[in-house]
């Protein structure tokens, strides 16, 4: 299995208990290929409850959490102004998860398609 950058609506359906989400995560978990952005941390936290503070921060321990370097700034700052041209308007977040899948070689668990233009980062869900 490929390495994964986990996008915060699969964390989120993982944390609510859905079983697609918890098969894949399973999986990636025993063989340490889940990954995570530390912007994926940061919407979980913005998100949770205070009674999920301790499951949240459980599931963000099991992953690899990934920071943002230079060249994922950098190469985030190019995605989003390759896409403006296109009429693509995408989140900076959305950019900087992408990047990081490109710099990485890392695919994208999501289930928001459409945030990510490049289908060839996705992961088949």
């Amino acid at each position: 299995m490929q390495t994964v950058i986990i996008d915060t609506d699969v964390a989120i359906d993982f944390l609510k208990g859905n079983n697609y989400a918890k098969e894949l995560l399973s999986r990636l978990f025993r063989s340490d290929l889940a990954h995570l952005s530390i912007l994926s941390v940061y919407e979980l936290h913005a998100g949770m409850r205070d009674n999920e503070k301790i499951k949240t921060q459980d599931f963000i321990n099991a992953c690899n959490v990934e920071l943002v370097t230079m060249d994922i700034a950098i190469k985030a700052g190019e995605l989003r102004r390759y896409y403006k041209t296109k009429g693509i308007t995408l989140t900076s977040i959305d950019c900087l998860i992408a990047a990081t899948s490109i710099i990485r070689k890392f695919r994208i668990a999501t289930r928001n398609k459409n945030h990510y233009p490049d289908k060839s980062l996705l992961l088949d869900l």
